[in-house]
Parts: structure tokens; sequence; C-alpha cells
């Protein structure tokens, strides 16, 4: 029933819809499903399903309908104060885990001497015990894990995730690498309220600090704040959309995910523009821009930032339909 009237509503998908909103109002998994796809709907959870449907065929995503999107393997909350996490930002936040990776390695065989590795302990650090709860003690090269957690020598390295919506970006590389200090911004006190309330359920809310701004704004050296803040890994995953184009986009997203988080402006590249802008505002350079765009903006941005700077390397990072969808700077 439910497939037959996401169909006639012309929603895209509509049995994979239908399957999945129906899990949702049974509250079960699909392999119960499958047990009991004889028995009869029951009477107590009608009146909901008919809703659910309602909302579905008006257009809505079934994400906000259901209120949760996986990313990474990881749950996280989503209403229409933020964008849905896509799969391709997945790509991104494996990209830089991947480049911090040989970051790691490289820093490890920087601080040991010619006898070998040294293990990682507070002393050899002069840090305290509490920091050692904080980042490990006696780890060899050989055990750290490809995060490299453990085998940096120094202060923690920063990550900022400008524009952080849901946190999905911001949550997950806290996740992974337990050893980063990690700040997200965003314009939105909604969305800031959601990825909080992210960070919490996938128990990294300690370790992120969220801040209200537009891009990097609160991290750059002004006169009130002179120090400003050292960044070394800048994510993004701004808004990318032509304004002319907005009117155009599918439904569920033109209707219902935030416009905030989807303008890009007059080319789509306004935030990028700004972004490279701003760089040059920070106390230094990130070692590390990673930056998801649009079709066909890849090669804009990465003018944008050879503009500012002499990196080391700027490569893309494809998409699983083979565009180029990120763009990965490093400086040495």
């Amino acid at each position: 029933m439910g497939t037959e009237r996401l169909r006639a509503a012309e929603v895209d998908e509509a049995e994979a819809n239908s399957e999945l909103l129906l899990l949702h109002v049974l509250g079960i998994g699909k392999a119960e499903l499958l047990r009991d796809l004889r028995e009869p709907f029951p009477e107590g959870k009608r009146e909901l399903w008919e809703r659910v449907l309602d909302r579905k065929a008006a257009g809505e995503p079934a994400q906000y309908i259901i209120g949760e999107q996986a990313f990474y393997g990881r749950p996280f909350r989503v209403t229409p104060d933020v964008l849905i996490p896509r799969p391709e930002t997945e790509l991104l936040a494996e990209a830089v885990l991947a480049e911090a990776a040989s970051w790691d390695v490289a820093d490890a065989n920087a601080a040991t001497g010619p006898g070998g590795l040294e293990l990682d302990t507070a002393a050899n650090r002069g840090m305290t015990d509490a920091n050692t709860a904080t980042y490990g003690s006696g780890t060899a090269a050989g055990e750290a894990r490809s995060r490299g957690q453990g085998i940096r020598v120094g202060r923690p390295l920063v990550l900022l995730d400008v524009g952080t919506g849901s946190g999905a970006l911001a949550v997950t590389l806290a996740a992974e690498r337990e050893d980063w200090r990690v700040l997200a911004s965003d314009l939105s006190p909604a969305a800031l309220d959601v990825a909080r309330g992210n960070a919490a359920a996938n128990g990294v809310e300690e370790r992120i600090e969220f801040v209200e701004g537009d891009l990097l704004m609160p991290f750059l050296c002004t006169d009130e704040r002179p120090e400003g803040m050292a960044i070394d890994i800048l994510v993004s995953n701004p808004p990318y959309i032509r304004s002319a184009d907005m009117p155009g986009l599918q439904r569920e997203v033109r209707d219902f995910e935030p416009h905030l988080a989807l303008d890009g402006g007059e080319d789509g590249l306004t935030p990028y523009r700004r972004m490279a802008e701003q760089l040059a505002r920070l106390p230094r350079l990130p070692r590390l821009v990673a930056w998801e765009m649009g079709a066909g903006q890849a090669d804009d941005a990465a003018e944008l930032l050879r503009a500012v700077a002499d990196w080391r390397e700027i490569r893309y990072v494809k998409d699983y339909a083979g565009i180029d969808r990120h763009v990965i700077a490093v400086k040495d």
C-alpha cells in the first residue's frame, strides 16, 4: 500500500522509502519485517503510518520524518534546521583522515632517534597524568592505529569544521581522532543545537567546541583578538548551489532543506571566495584545507586557494558518480 501511494505521488525510490518509513513506524529491523511479513498490520500504528505517508507524499525527506541519518557508521539526528548528510561527504572525512595519517607516521619517525621508536609517555612530552589520560601513553608505532592516536608529539592538532550543520564532519573526525582538538562553527544557532546533541549522542561533546559565527570570522586575528586561532586543518562543506539553480532543485531539497546551507551565491562560490580571503587573516595558514563543492567547481576553488599560498599539493577527490567533489590542499 505504501509503495503504490508514494508512486502515485511521484516520489523517487518509492519502494525503498516506503520500507524505510514502515520500519520506523513499526520500530523493527528489516529481518523482523521479513519474518512478520504475513502478519496483519497493527491497528494501533495505522494512524501514524498514514501521517508518515502523507508527509512523504508531500515531498518531505524521509530522514526528516524519521529524524535520523547515518553518517560514517554513526547515527545523526537531523531536523529541517540542518542539511541531511550525504554519502559523498563521508569521502571528505576519509580524505582528511588519510592525509593526517601520513603526518602521524612522519611525526613518529621524526620523534625517534636512530635507535627506533620511543614509547609515547607523559614524561617524554613533559605532560601531566591528566594529559596522559587524554592522549594515551606507552603506544608504539607498530601498535598505532591508522588514525595515529598516541604517537603525536607536542600539542594536539586543531581541526575546524566551518558550516558544521548537523555536526556530521566534526563529530566523525572527533570520534576517529581522539588526539585532535575540534572546533565547529555555524551561522545558525538552531543548527548548532542539533550538532551539540549529535556530539553528545556520539560521546564527543567534551571534545568539540561549538562556535556561532560566519565562516572563519570567529577565529581571525582582529584588533580585539590579535592572537586569533591557529588552525591546522580546515574542513568545510559550505553552500555551493548557484542562486539561479535553487528553483530547479529536487522538490525534497528545494522545499524542505535549509536554503542557508544550500545557496552559494551567484556562481555558487561565494563561501569559498570569502574563506580563501580570510585564510590570510589567521595566525598562520592551515596545513590542510579540505572543501566539498558542486559539480564543475573544483578548478575554480583550487584557483582561489592557489591565490592565497603555495601549496605542496592540491588534488581532487571524486564522488561515487565520478565528479570532482572535494578539493584537498596540503602545505609542508
